[in-house]
């Protein structure tokens, strides 16, 4: 099994598994120092009030059926930068180990720690906590998050979907992604 380097975030926090991982989702966080990909998306976003006004906040983009992507990632020390870019509009967060072998995932002040795991199919990212202004966020008031990467027709493929209770969908984007040579 292939170990990757000590570096990697993502090889670190799954340790043993980073080796079952397909080739086009390890090819995207083998991360020395800088990594470009470009693809395609669908975004869809919540129509409640509520809703709309928290994807806005967050930076999340708008709907889209058949959206040009760019996603930047640069590496500084232990930090990974993702600079997303949805057709013209741009949103950025940092992802870096966090306690328990959690990745943690900053967008502004707000910080969501999850868990990855390789199904064999299918590298999840399950929300197990929150943060906002470094404040721990009790559960109920915790969005539900659905995200994973997988390969699909031979690339990197993408699914995240970020709903609350109080609100319904806030944001639902997928597609693809392959590396800029």
């Amino acid at each position: 099994m292939k170990r990757g380097r000590p570096g990697w975030l993502y090889a670190r926090l799954l340790s043993g598994t980073w080796g079952a991982l397909p080739e086009p989702i390890q090819r995207l966080h083998r991360l020395d120092d800088r990594l470009t990909a470009v693809g395609r998306a669908k975004v869809e976003r919540g129509g409640g009030l509520a809703s709309r006004l928290i994807g806005r906040m967050a930076g999340f983009p708008p709907a889209g059926e058949d959206a040009a992507v760019r996603v930047d990632f640069e590496r500084r020390g232990e930090v990974e930068i993702w600079r997303r870019q949805f057709g013209d509009h741009v949103f950025q967060s940092t992802q870096e180990a966090g306690r328990n072998r959690l990745l943690v995932e900053r967008f502004g002040p707000a910080a969501f720690a999850m868990r990855l795991s390789w199904d064999g199919k299918r590298l999840n990212l399950d929300l197990k906590h929150w943060r906002l202004f470094g404040l721990p966020m009790p559960g109920w008031l915790s969005p539900s998050s659905v995200a994973y990467e997988q390969v699909a027709a031979g690339r990197f493929a993408f699914f995240v979907e970020i709903s609350h209770p109080m609100t319904g969908l806030i944001v639902r984007y997928q597609g693809w992604l392959e590396p800029v040579v």
